[in-house]
């Protein structure tokens, strides 16, 4: 008599596919939220300053972030077909892309500043998801001395925003750059630093939207808060696409987010490196293409609900390693409360409470962090060589010409200033061709890491 042969065992489930009861769903959801909420809402008020948009359209546009945002992060955790990295994964608004956006405003004039944006972000979008399969070979010409350089400069670039808040935006109008503007960006500065020294954990990552709501509790005696969005915005409500008119193609533009689609897909590389050795489940080659097809995917369709480029979010994957809670299926909840809240204008118009001098006292630590995020991505590269700090040392002194000088490309054709009035843009473009020439062309040898190392996008 033959024995039959017990059938195999399953292989035990994965933490990563692990789908937690409700209520630690929610709450481990909600955590990741609130650990990004901060980095989602401030890309949007940045923008929509920028080209001057009223307080009922800026809600507007907050709320389609966190809309956009949400349906990001569901395509990296879910997934389908080979899109998405399945992995506790969250995306949102890329920091990447603000400063060139504001190039593009003020080079497209304010009434069409939004739809060309909207148009060279889908078209980017589209162009990341082709290459995504073949970026991943790329890498090598992408090391941390290139990206090192282009995070310090984003991190640089937005700083004069944060000041622009704090000071205000018309230096005609009454109050700009009141002493009670300083004190209360001080104060919110003061609240934040505070926060991040003396608490931990939950608390301490959300010591940013704590000084936010301090600041602004502040500034409610001071007159210097306005409740009249709250009054206008419903209850429930859909980001109506293309509710800023239908999106205009521009080479310029295109070319402009193409750079910023090339300096996502390079921090996502990493960050999706990074989060397969935390989980414990290395990405591999197929893993990094839908991760990055992902990435790009979600941006394309960003535009059709008025959100922007969307890419992976690093402090999040600090609090998986700091939880030890590794199923995406909590990153897919956070996924779905940010799409709720992006349904939810009267909860996307309470940012709107937020005053100028407020946003900037806590625009310095997220953009000042941002900076310092890519000076720790630069002590990565070899700098005691002397090609290395020649690469650095260009890219930032070019990447600051539209900076420190708003009008130095004044007389250059309007469609190349778009680029050119983006210092991530040229920053980009002279790190990487000079890396190329010292490194690659000509020569044999040892070159930089291949991959760059995990970093920061807006620490909170």
């Amino acid at each position: 008599m033959v024995d039959t042969p017990a059938p195999a065992s399953e292989p035990p489930k994965h933490p990563v596919d692990d789908k937690l009861p409700p209520g630690k769903l929610f709450t481990s959801g909600l955590q990741h939220v609130a650990a990004m909420y901060a980095g989602v809402v401030a890309p949007p008020l940045v923008v929509g300053k920028a080209v001057g948009l009223s307080a009922t359209d800026m809600t507007f546009l907050v709320g389609a972030s966190l809309f956009t945002a949400g349906l990001a992060t569901l395509l990296q955790t879910i997934g389908f077909w080979k899109v998405g990295a399945r992995l506790p994964f969250v995306n949102g608004v890329s920091f990447a892309g603000v400063a060139p956006m504001i190039a593009i405003a003020d080079s497209t004039g304010r009434h069409d500043a939004l739809p060309v944006i909207f148009g060279s972000v889908i078209v980017a979008g589209l162009v990341g998801c082709l290459v995504a399969p073949y970026f991943c070979r790329l890498i090598r010409f992408f090391p941390p001395v290139v990206t090192g350089s282009v995070i310090t400069l984003i991190g640089i670039s937005l700083l004069p925003v944060a000041v622009g808040w704090i000071a205000g935006s018309d230096p005609s109008a009454p109050g700009y750059d009141a002493l009670s503007n300083i004190v209360l960006a001080a104060i919110t500065l003061v609240v934040v630093l505070a926060l991040r020294r003396l608490l931990s954990g939950f608390l301490q990552q959300i010591s940013i939207l704590i000084g936010l709501v301090v600041g602004t509790l502040i500034a409610i005696p001071l007159g210097k808060t306005d409740f009249s969005p709250i009054g206008k915005a419903g209850l429930v409500g859909f980001p109506t696409p293309f509710h800023f008119g239908a999106p205009q193609f521009q080479i310029p533009a295109i070319l402009s987010m193409c750079i910023v689609m090339v300096v996502c897909l390079t921090e996502s590389t990493a960050d999706i490196l990074a989060l397969g050795k935390v989980v414990e489940r290395p990405a591999d080659e197929a893993t990094l293409a839908a991760g990055l097809r992902a990435d790009t995917l979600g941006s394309a369709i960003s535009p059709l609900f008025n959100g922007f480029f969307n890419s992976a979010f690093a402090q999040n994957i600090g609090l998986v390693a700091i939880t030890k809670v590794r199923s995406r299926f909590v990153v897919a909840a956070g996924g779905v409360l940010l799409v709720l809240a992006g349904l939810c204008p009267v909860l996307a118009s309470l940012i709107s409470l937020v005053p100028g001098p407020v946003l900037g006292g806590a625009g310095l630590v997220l953009f000042g962090t941002v900076a310092s995020s890519g000076v720790k991505t630069l002590a990565e590269a070899d700098l005691s060589d002397g090609n290395n700090l020649l690469i650095v040392g260009i890219a930032i002194g070019i990447g600051m010409i539209p900076i420190v000088s708003p009008g130095f490309y004044a007389h250059v054709d309007p469609h190349l200033q778009i680029v050119l009035n983006s210092g991530i843009s040229t920053g980009c473009l002279v790190a990487v061709v000079l890396n190329l020439i010292f490194h690659h062309l000509g020569r044999r040898g040892t070159t930089e890491p291949d991959v760059p190392v995990q970093r920061e996008r807006v620490p909170i």
